[in-house]
């Protein structure tokens, strides 16, 4: 891994995920804002630049969780999104709806920042379920379908959306909604810590928000950082 003070925050983390963790530990973002110099990150938290640079060196580069995104034909990488991001998403929205509207009915009167969590997670659950569907339908399949023009030498059919940064523009600015929600409930709820007297679901609810956002975090790192460039560099390749 090349250190160097020039390269944003999203390089380190499309070289090697395990970066992410470091990141997070410093509230650095490396999705939606990881276009940022390490330098320029580290000066806008107030983190000391020598500290970060020593963890990243220090990171174990032989452990990568078995796969290389940044080496992943396109097509793979989407169906992992799909599978591993998508479908955690699909599967745990209910259960957190589930813990929100709980927590906030039994401590809200007490704890009024529990129903500002509840009514955020609603709204970002139902802008979730759109987003996913409009990526499965529309600009996945489409990216698809250019992959095939490349690989059979066809030409492609130009969309209705014109162009695939349309789509893309589209997704990465509902990226940075969800991810603005998150951090505002991360904000309200002392970052996922629960107080002394928390129930079980109390503490089950911002286990698993903490959870979902960590993943969230990802999951939007694979897509605005190595899936849509990528995919606007094949459609520049099949147009020239």
């Amino acid at each position: 891994m090349e250190l160097t003070p020039e390269r944003t925050v999203a390089d380190y983390v499309t070289e090697n995920i395990k970066a992410s963790h470091i990141f997070k530990k410093y509230g650095i973002d490396f999705c939606c804002g990881g276009g940022i110099s390490l330098e320029k990150a580290c000066a806008d938290k107030g983190v000391e630049y020598s500290q970060l640079l020593e963890e990243l060196q220090n990171l174990d580069l032989t452990e990568r969780k078995g796969v290389s995104f940044n080496d992943l034909p396109i097509n793979e990488l989407i169906d992992y999104i799909v599978e591993k991001h998508h479908k955690y998403v699909e599967a745990n929205i209910g259960l957190l709806i589930q813990y929100s509207s709980k927590v906030a009915k039994v401590h809200g009167a007490n704890s009024p920042e529990l129903i500002e969590v509840n009514k955020l997670f609603q709204k970002v659950a139902g802008e979730l379920a759109s987003h996913l569907k409009k990526e499965e339908l529309i600009l996945f399949p489409f990216i698809k379908k250019m992959l095939i023009a490349e690989r059979e030498g066809t030409p492609i059919n130009i969309p209705h959306f014109n162009t695939v940064e349309n789509p893309i523009k589209m997704m990465e600015d509902e990226h940075e909604e969800a991810g603005n929600i998150f951090k505002e409930i991360a904000r309200i709820t002392n970052n996922y810590t629960p107080p002394a007297h928390a129930c079980n679901t109390y503490r089950a609810l911002f286990d698993k928000l903490d959870e979902f956002e960590q993943d969230l975090h990802q999951h939007i790192h694979l897509e605005n950082n190595i899936l849509h460039p990528k995919a606007l560099k094949l459609e520049k390749k099949l147009r020239s």
